[in-house]
């Protein structure tokens, strides 16, 4: 098994302030934009997200977390299931959703996040975010509005997120391939 290191601080902070940027710039007048961070490791990068528009704009976005484990079309399929927690503070009728997951891979998760979704009211607009998007592995025609960094990758790779808030040293993204 090989790791090769794709991306890690200083750029990843560079990163998630481009992102900022992105999604300060497509705002939407009149229309609240509220986050939800993908369990389990989407909402790192979520509170990640929303510290740094805090920075920028005169308030922050509410931020939540979601849990689509059992909205999944193949979790009857894994071995184990580890639900999280859904943790979602408001509602979001009428108002503009940044899903935020760390990974973007088959795009199943994110159908889950879609409706799961539907239990907190029927948004305005959805946006997905992610940080890490691995082209060519799409079973869902599902892409990303805004992509931190597409890796090309084989069905027998994996891209690995390790932030500090889970107990690692550093922020690194790996990509581990499998012989």
């Amino acid at each position: 098994m090989t790791h090769k290191l794709i991306l890690s601080s200083p750029l990843l902070e560079i990163t998630i302030s481009r992102l900022c940027q992105e999604l300060i710039e497509n705002q939407i007048q009149g229309i609240e934009t509220v986050i939800l961070g993908l369990q389990p490791r989407g909402i790192y990068f979520a509170e990640r997200i929303a510290k740094e528009l805090s920075k920028h704009l005169p308030e922050a976005p509410q931020i939540g977390q979601l849990d689509a484990t059992f909205y999944r079309d193949d979790f009857r399929r894994r071995d184990t299931v580890a639900p999280n927690s859904t943790n979602i503070p408001f509602i979001i009728e009428n108002k503009r959703v940044i899903l935020i997951d760390d990974v973007l891979a088959t795009g199943r998760m994110v159908r889950a996040a879609l409706d799961a979704m539907t239990a907190f009211g029927r948004p305005a607009k959805v946006e997905l975010c992610v940080l890490i998007d691995r082209i060519y592995n799409r079973d869902l025609p599902i892409n990303a509005d805004y992509i931190g960094k597409s890796v090309n990758t084989l069905s027998t790779e994996k891209v690995l997120v390790e932030w500090t808030e889970q107990g690692h040293e550093a922020d690194k993204i790996w990509l581990i391939t499998h012989p």
